[in-house]
């Protein structure tokens, strides 16, 4: 048991498939694992362990930011001995060169974020997914057929902002999407030595205010899970 997290020792896998919402969490555990029990619930942020295909696996939710991805990554990889986080997100797209759907394999994330120079004394604004997740999840999506396009994105602490600009940090190094978490995770798992990635499904086309709708939303994302849980079972 963590401080944020009720699971006892040993209900958490060593791998960990971490979405943003609680309820994305369950919908996951109930369709795509099997011998599912939650293990925690604390704060209404689900944790789920279960079997894929003989492989046991937790899925369970990181919240929202920064702040909060930080708190449960560290306490998973310090409190539980997890060895791989993979995120598994949206994100919204500040180029017309992707389109709604699309697969992102994350490469590096660019962020102003303070939180790895504070936390870490990591210094610099990019850094890069850890260990041999990307490229295991490189490796599943040829073998599945899945165009999954390996990219930097921008991760943000804002959500709402004056200015509708791309952000400085964002052109610099060529982010091609933005989202609001990969940053934080990929800082614990460099000062932990631990595997970390970062999925993501474009939701929203910001130059052109596409997005997919909530009748959408299922099918937009079932792809992303499944990557993810295929290459799970390789690490």
């Amino acid at each position: 048991m963590s401080v944020h997290i009720s699971a006892k020792k040993g209900e958490i896998a060593k791998v960990v498939l971490q979405p943003g919402d609680p309820l994305r969490a369950k919908y996951i555990a109930e369709n795509f694992l099997t011998d599912v029990k939650l293990v925690s619930q604390t704060r209404g942020i689900f944790y789920f362990t279960g079997l894929y295909k003989g492989k046991e696996i937790t899925v369970g939710a990181s919240g929202m930011g920064v702040p909060s991805i930080g708190i449960y990554s560290y306490e998973l990889f310090t409190e539980y001995d997890v060895d791989t986080i993979i995120r598994i997100g949206t994100c919204g797209a500040y180029t017309t060169d992707l389109k709604l759907f699309d697969l992102l394999n994350v490469e590096n994330s660019a962020s102003e974020s303070t939180y790895a120079q504070f936390a870490w004394g990591i210094e610099g604004e990019l850094i890069p997914h850890q260990g041999n997740a990307f490229e295991v999840i490189n490796e599943t999506a040829s073998s599945l057929s899945i165009n999954a396009k390996a990219t930097n994105i921008h991760t943000s602490d804002i959500f709402y902002r004056k200015d509708a600009g791309i952000p400085a940090v964002a052109e610099k190094y060529n982010c091609l999407a933005v989202e609001m978490e990969a940053f934080a995770l990929f800082a614990n798992a460099k000062h932990l030595g631990k595997n970390a990635a970062t999925i993501l499904t474009v939701s929203d086309i910001i130059p052109t205010h596409e997005q997919i709708s909530a009748d959408e939303r299922e099918r937009a994302l079932k792809p992303m899970i499944e990557l993810a849980l295929e290459s799970a079972i390789k690490l």
